[in-house]
């Protein structure tokens, strides 16, 4: 177990305001009156309802802070979460609006960091450790361990001790959410903003584009600008030096102090011929101007706060200003520019990056506030995922960015075309680090080194691998890592690939078929094996992986199609094309090249599975994995974890003489043994007693499998279960 956890249960975490902005904070009426109501007529009713007596709640406000922190914020906002009171649910009619609580109030409000939820309503419950901490924290009074959160991922680029590239640090961000504040103050003074704006044309011919047409189609002065435009100045195709210059302009005017930025690699570029964010006077509307700075002061406020009217104000405003003539997903550049941290921008690098690397099938031109607002919340989620590709939106533009150009700018591809990448002084990618066998061992893998050499070079010659075994063996956590080593980095995302297989997998899914487009008329879509079929042929000198979870829970046969002939080892050329089931034209043939490899996990204990057709099987080399409780095991689990070697010694005694009576079992077999999973907590988990944590995983994990494994004798499983925590502390 890791540190001491909190009794299992609903644990919820409440705003105090009502359902828009001018609503007054209502925590002392409901702390006074025992209480506590939805301030919403149409949402959130049946959350509410699901409240039950006896649950936990707090009573929070959110917000963000820059200093008097308890760690180096390095300019960055940080979010806050205060918990104001705590209670008991006392009472719920049912209603789905008003609840009944025993609170208590905070002598003063106890701050929380960064792991702050984005909703007024936020259901919490156990089995996270950052979940198990926050509630410690909140209902056990315990402090929170900000070292811990802000050297995580989802943080460690803003706040972590280690020091990235400036790159990865994102320092550029600090300046643009400076100067989206400042901007803030000049929404009732826009002609001191045309003032300066008139003064630095007359020092920067690159501004020259800043001017309007009269009805001769002479340029005339601008007579009122929108912040986004205002940002676009400086991110539109430009030497860096001369964005540079034009930021400290701005700057010096608006009062800023941090340094203006000299690099600007993955920032959304504008499209120089595209580069307003409203229409020439002659077709503007009365009201849209005032639609951006709508949107921009929603944008704000819902960075600043996790309260849901914040959001549902940005949303309407979104729609808004996203119906402009020409801005479209243009305007998600401009909230990027100013709350990086908060907005995703949708030009067309991020696009493609998000549908091709992250698996997001979604049409973001048609997106409205809602949707947007909604991906948001669902790339926040995954970004605290340690697994997941990216962290941060910061870094997520930037990835896409480098995997699209190496150098130069990020360019938008909206409705006036993509800008061509400017030719002025550009930026080499920065260099990525080496990963070899040596970090699969460091990683926290048992197999032994050599061994993985011998992985490695089958792969190498037979192109296509399966890593096969019983369940908890780790077949995908090696399979990435493998992967990483045969590319010789985990830096280089574009160059691994990942997808599942389920039993309704079909060719169309994974190579091409015909889709409904936005139009609503069919199109030819290419899968992911094309895709990285063309992304192996872009970079022939670079080691490409399709990664193929559960490969036999399709039919992989008929999955590959035409394709199982051309991924044979000797096939990998352009002599062994051939034309695919759905071509795109009569000429056209495909061959797999020699760079792309393929790497699939098999789980042996699922019955429910087909046994793999033979010429499937031909064209792959198998490797078992074993379960692995040995000496590296201990070994690692006394580095990592700081377990005593006798308890490790107990629990490995245990658990083989487990996996023993499962495979003499007749009605199961050594492919239903246990993996070392079961018994390995995660790298990056604390364990204090790891007697504790261990009884956690045979209740919750160990048992429940032993049950379905002698569902028709109970008293087997129960004494099975029972042997291994016997003689454990």
């Amino acid at each position: 177990m890791v540190e001491a956890g909190v009794p299992e249960g609903q644990y919820w975490f409440v705003g105090a305001s009502g359902a828009d902005q001018e609503s007054q904070d209502q925590a002392e009426r409901f702390i006074s009156q025992g209480i506590w109501e939805n301030g919403f007529e149409d949402r959130y009713l049946d959350t509410v309802k699901s409240m039950k007596v006896g649950d936990r709640i707090a009573l929070k406000s959110t917000y963000v802070r820059r200093s008097g922190l308890p760690f180096e914020a390095h300019g960055h906002a940080v979010p806050v979460l205060a918990v104001r009171a705590v209670g008991v649910i006392t009472a719920n009619p049912g209603d789905g609006r008003k609840i009944g609580v025993d609170w208590t109030r905070a002598g003063r409000p106890r701050e929380w960091y960064l792991y702050t939820g984005r909703h007024t309503i936020w259901k919490v419950t156990p089995g996270h450790w950052m979940r198990e901490a926050l509630l410690r924290f909140t209902f056990l009074g315990e402090p929170q361990d900000t070292d811990r959160f802000r050297n995580d991922p989802a943080w460690a680029k803003r706040f972590g001790d280690v020091d990235p590239t400036p790159e990865q640090r994102f320092e550029w961000t600090a300046f643009y959410e400076a100067m989206a504040t400042a901007l803030l103050g000049f929404r009732r003074r826009r002609g001191e903003l045309l003032a300066h704006l008139r003064a630095m044309q007359e020092r920067h011919e690159e501004l020259g584009f800043l001017m309007d047409r009269d009805w001769r189609d002479n340029p005339v002065p601008l007579k009122d600008i929108c912040p986004f435009t205002v940002m676009g100045t400086f991110n539109r195709g430009a030497s860096p030096a001369k964005r540079t210059e034009i930021a400290a302009d701005w700057a010096a005017f608006l009062g800023i102090t941090a340094p203006a930025p000299t690099g600007f690699d993955g920032i959304p570029l504008l499209n120089n011929q595209n580069s307003w964010f409203f229409p020439p006077a002659g077709t503007r509307q009365k009201d849209d101007i005032d639609s951006l700075w709508d949107v921009f002061e929603a944008a704000l406020a819902a960075a600043d706060s996790s309260e849901d009217h914040e959001r549902f104000r940005l949303a309407a405003a979104y729609d808004r200003a996203r119906d402009i003539y020409r801005v479209g997903t243009k305007l998600t550049m401009g909230l990027f520019w100013v709350r990086p941290w908060n907005y995703l921008p949708l030009d067309g690098r991020s696009r493609q990056y998000l549908k091709t690397e992250l698996m997001l099938d979604q049409d973001f031109f048609t997106a409205d506030g809602t949707a947007y607002v909604t991906l948001l919340d669902t790339l926040a989620s995954k970004f605290e995922d340690p697994q997941f590709a990216v962290h941060s939106f910061p870094e997520l533009s930037w990835t896409a960015y480098l995997e699209r150009y190496g150098h130069g700018a990020h360019a938008d591809s909206g409705s006036a075309g993509e800008a061509p990448e400017p030719e002025d002084d550009p930026t080499p990618m920065s260099p990525q680090a080496s990963y070899t066998v040596r970090d699969i061992v460091a990683d926290g893998c048992f197999v032994d080194e050599s061994d993985l050499n011998g992985y490695l070079a089958r792969w190498r010659s037979k192109k296509n691998l399966i890593l096969q075994g019983p369940p908890g063996t780790g077949k995908t956590w090696l399979a990435r890592r493998l992967a990483y080593a045969l590319i010789g980095t985990r830096d280089n995302k574009s160059a691994l690939r990942a997808t599942q297989f389920h039993p309704n997998s079909s060719y169309e899914d994974f190579v091409r078929g015909w889709r409904p487009g936005s139009d609503g008329k069919l199109t030819l879509v290419d899968g992911p094996f094309l895709e990285m079929v063309e992304r192996a042929n872009a970079n022939p000198d670079v080691p490409h992986v399709m990664l193929i979870e559960e490969i036999n829970r399709g039919n992989p046969v008929q999955v590959f199609g035409e394709l199982l002939t051309l991924i044979e080892a000797g096939k990998r050329s352009p002599r062994e094309s051939l034309q695919l089931a759905y071509p795109r034209s009569g000429t056209e043939s495909v061959h797999v090249p020699s760079n792309l490899y393929i790497i699939g996990t098999m789980n042996l204990a699922d019955r429910s599975l087909a046994i793999m057709d033979l010429a499937f099987r031909r064209r792959f080399a198998f490797v078992s994995l074993e379960p692995s409780v040995n000496d590296a095991w201990q070994a690692w689990m006394s580095a990592r974890h700081g377990v005593d070697p006798k308890e490790l010694e107990l629990v490995r005694f245990r658990f083989e003489a487990l996996n023993d009576r499962i495979a003499d079992d007749p009605a199961l077999g050594s492919e239903f043994r246990l993996g070392h999973s079961f018994v390995t907590p995660p790298a990056e988990e604390r364990v204090a007693s790891f007697a504790d944590w261990f009884r956690g995983v045979v209740d919750t994990e160990i048992v429940p499998t032993l049950e379905e494994y002698w569902f028709d004798d109970a008293a087997k499983a129960e004494s099975a279960s029972a042997a291994l925590l016997e003689g454990l502390a």
